[in-house]
C-alpha cells in the first residue's frame, strides 16, 4: 500500500509491533536478539522495530534486522528511526534494498533527521545544521534509486550521475516513512512520505497532527493512505496503574519530552488500561503502533509476551 494521487485509499487495518530498549554488552547482546526475534516469531507481534543511536547501548539496526530475517519467515522489520543524515543516500537504498531482497518484502523503514545531540553528530562527522535538507534530499534519491532504471540527480548535498541499484528491492518499492514531530516534521511527512511514525506525542496532539500531514500531503498534490499513520507507546503491564508507574518512572526520557506529555503517551497497568491508551491513537487517525517496554530491562521478554498475549488480538482481530 501506498502513498498515491487522489483521495483516501483503502480500509485501515491495526498492527502492533514492539521495540527492544538498551541492549546488554558483549554475548549477552546476541543471546537476546534471537530470544527476542523468536518470541516475536511465534506470537501475535506483527513487527520488530530497532532505533538507530550511534553512542548509545543499542545494536546498529540494519545488521540486527539482517541477522533476524534470516531466521524468520512472518515477521516485519522497521526502523524506528533511521537517521538518513548518518548515511549516503545511495549506501542506504542499497542496504535497504537488500534487506527487502533477503526478508522477501519484510521491510518497513521509517526515516528521520534524528536527534539533537551534538556529540552523535560530531561522531558522525555531518554537519548538524543541515540535516533537514539532507534528509529530504536522501529520500528522493532512495525512491528514484527503488524505482527507476537509471539515476541521474544533482542537489545541494548529492550528486548521482546515470546509478543503477541493483538488485531493486522486492517491494515496488518499499513504503517509505518519515518520524518526528516538529512542524517541518510534519511537512516533509506530508510532502514526501508513504506513512508517519511519532515519538513522545499525546493523543490529542497527534491528531492534530495527522490533520497537518494531510494538508501538507494535498497540497502537493498527494494523497497518504488511511492506514499509514502510527506512534511508538512506552508501556508497563502491571497489576495496577501505579505499580506501572513506580516501574516506569526511572525510564522515562524527561529530556526530551514535558511531564504531561509523558503521562499522556505511556500506557500503564492492567491489559485493559494498556489497550485504552492504544484506542485513543485510534480514536484520532492512528492505526500502527510500536509498543517499547518502559521498565527495567530484566522482565523485557516476559512484558512483550504478555502484550502478545493479553493486548495485541482483540486490536488485530479488528
Amino acid at each position: 500500500m501506498r502513498a498515491s494521487i487522489g483521495g483516501v485509499l483503502g480500509p485501515s487495518k491495526i498492527r502492533i509491533g514492539v521495540m527492544p530498549g538498551p541492549w546488554p554488552e558483549g554475548g549477552a547482546a546476541s543471546a537476546l536478539l534471537w530470544r527476542l526475534g523468536d518470541l516475536c516469531e511465534r506470537t501475535a507481534i506483527d513487527s520488530l522495530w530497532l532505533s538507530d543511536r550511534l553512542l548509545a547501548p543499542t545494536l546498529e539496526p540494519l545488521t540486527a534486522i539482517a541477522a533476524v530475517a534470516a531466521r524468520t519467515r512472518r515477521l516485519k522489520f522497521g526502523t524506528a528511526v533511521l537517521v538518513l543524515p548518518f548515511r549516503s543516500p545511495v549506501v542506504a537504498a542499497k542496504a535497504l534494498a537488500t534487506l527487502d531482497v533477503i526478508s522477501e518484502g519484510r521491510i518497513f523503514p521509517a526515516v528521520g533527521v534524528g536527534l539533537d545531540q551534538r556529540r552523535e553528530w560530531e561522531a558522525a562527522g555531518v554537519p548538524p545544521g543541515s540535516r533537514g535538507a539532507r534528509t529530504d534530499e536522501a529520500i528522493e534519491v532512495i525512491r528514484r534509486l527503488w524505482t527507476e532504471d537509471e539515476v541521474t540527480y544533482k542537489g545541494s548535498y548529492f550528486t548521482l550521475d546515470r546509478v543503477r541499484l541493483s538488485p531493486r528491492p522486492v517491494q515496488t518499492p518499499p513504503p517509505l516513512w518519515v518520524g518526528g514531530t516538529t512542524e517541518v516534521a510534519l511537512r516533509r511527512a506530508g510532502r514526501l512520505s508513504d506513512g508517519w511514525l511519532a515519538s513522545l506525542i499525546a493523543p490529542e496532539a497527534f491528531g492534530r497532527a495527522v490533520e497537518r500531514i494531510r494538508t501538507y500531503a494535498r497540497e502537493a498534490g498527494r494523497a497518504i493512505e488511511p492506514d499509514h499513520f502510527g506512534t511508538i507507546i512506552p508501556f508497563v503491564l502491571a497489576a495496577s496503574p501505579a505499580e506501572g508507574w513506580r516501574a516506569a518512572e526511572p525510564y522515562l526520557p524527561r529530556d526530551r519530552a514535558d511531564e504531561a506529555t509523558l503521562r499522556a503517551a505511556t500506557a500503564v497497568g492492567p491489559a485493559e488500561a494498556v489497550a485504552a491508551v492504544i484506542e485513543r491513537y485510534v480514536a484520532r487517525g492512528g492505526t500502527k503502533f510500536v509498543l517499547r517496554p518502559a521498565g527495567p530491562p530484566g522482565p523485557m521478554l516476559d512484558q512483550l509476551a504478555r502484550l502478545a498475549d493479553e493486548v495485541i488480538p482483540a486490536f488485530h482481530a479488528r
